[in-house]
C-alpha cells in the first residue's frame, strides 16, 4: 500500500470533482479532500493541524477566481504544489495562472492520467525543497531541517544526514520493501568499504529515536531482505473527513 498523502480538490463541477477524487484515491497512495467553493477550501485549509501535500484548483469558482485564491494562499505562506484547471487554454490565461503562483496549468478537457502524472511530478520536486513537510506516523518529517516533530510540537527529534536519507528513500518506496543492498547503495553510494552492518547500525539507532518500543516496531519495519515504512500509520489532517 502506498503512502497516503492528503490532496485537496477545489472544483465546483460535482461530476468532475467526484471523478477526480475517485482517480486520486485509487491504489491508496493519496487521500482526496474536496471543496465545491473557495469558502469551503479556506475552511479546510484553516482547520487545526490541516496539511495538504497538493491542491488541484479550478479557475472559475462560484464565489471567486481561483487565481486570486491561489495568490492569497501564496501570500499566506502556503508552498504546496498547486495545479490549476481551466476551460481556457489561451496563452494569456495560462500566464495569469502561473503568475498567480500555480505550479502547473491544465486546460479542460484533460485526461485524469495526465493530471495525476503532473501532480506526482510536482510532488517529487516539492519533496526535495526545504518547504517539504512529510508524514511519518505521528511525526512531521522536515528533511531540510533534519527533524521529526509531532503535530502538537511536544516532541522534536534531530536526525543525522544518513538517517534523513534512509527515511526519504523508504518514503519514496511508498510502503514497499526496500532491500538492504539497494538502501545501502542509495544512501552510501557504491562504496566497497561500506557493508550492510553499517546500514543495520543506522537502522537500530533510528528506531531508538522514533519507535515508542524499539523492540516492537510500529514505523520502521523489517521486511524480507530489507526494510519498509508502515505508511498505514499516516494520520489524517485533524478535523477533516476525507472524501
Amino acid at each position: 500500500m502506498g503512502a497516503s498523502r492528503p490532496i485537496l480538490v477545489v472544483e465546483d463541477d460535482d461530476t468532475l470533482r467526484h471523478a477526480l477524487v475517485e482517480q486520486i484515491t485509487q491504489g491508496g497512495r493519496y487521500q482526496a479532500f474536496q471543496a465545491a467553493t473557495l469558502h469551503q477550501a479556506m475552511q479546510l485549509l484553516a482547520a487545526p493541524d490541516a496539511r495538504f501535500d497538493a491542491i488541484i484548483l479550478d479557475v472559475a469558482m462560484p464565489d471567486g477566481d481561483g487565481r486570486d485564491f491561489c495568490a492569497q494562499m501564496r501570500q499566506s505562506g502556503h508552498r504546496m504544489p498547486i495545479i490549476m484547471l481551466s476551460g481556457s487554454a489561451s496563452e494569456e490565461d495560462i500566464v495569469r495562472g502561473l503568475n498567480a503562483g500555480a505550479n502547473d496549468y491544465l486546460a479542460k478537457p484533460f485526461r485524469a492520467a495526465e493530471l495525476l502524472a503532473r501532480m506526482q511530478a510536482q510532488l517529487r520536486v516539492f519533496d526535495s525543497t526545504q518547504d517539504a513537510v512529510l508524514a511519518i506516523g505521528p511525526f512531521q518529517f522536515r528533511p531540510s531541517a533534519q527533524t521529526l516533530q509531532t503535530a502538537d510540537r511536544s516532541r522534536r527529534i534531530r536526525l543525522t544526514s544518513k538517517e534523513v536519507a534512509i527515511l526519504k528513500f523508504l518514503l519514496s518506496a511508498g510502503g514497499e520493501a526496500v532491500s538492504r543492498q539497494v538502501l545501502l547503495n542509495e544512501v552510501w553510494g557504491y562504496n566497497a568499504g561500506v557493508t550492510t552492518h553499517t546500514l543495520e547500525t543506522h537502522i537500530y539507532r533510528l528506531r531508538q529515536k522514533i519507535e515508542a518500543d524499539p523492540n516492537n516496531c510500529d514505523l520502521l519495519l523489517t521486511a524480507p531482505g530489507g526494510y519498509r515504512l508502515n505508511t498505514a500509520w499516516t494520520a489524517e489532517p485533524a478535523g477533516i473527513t476525507p472524501a
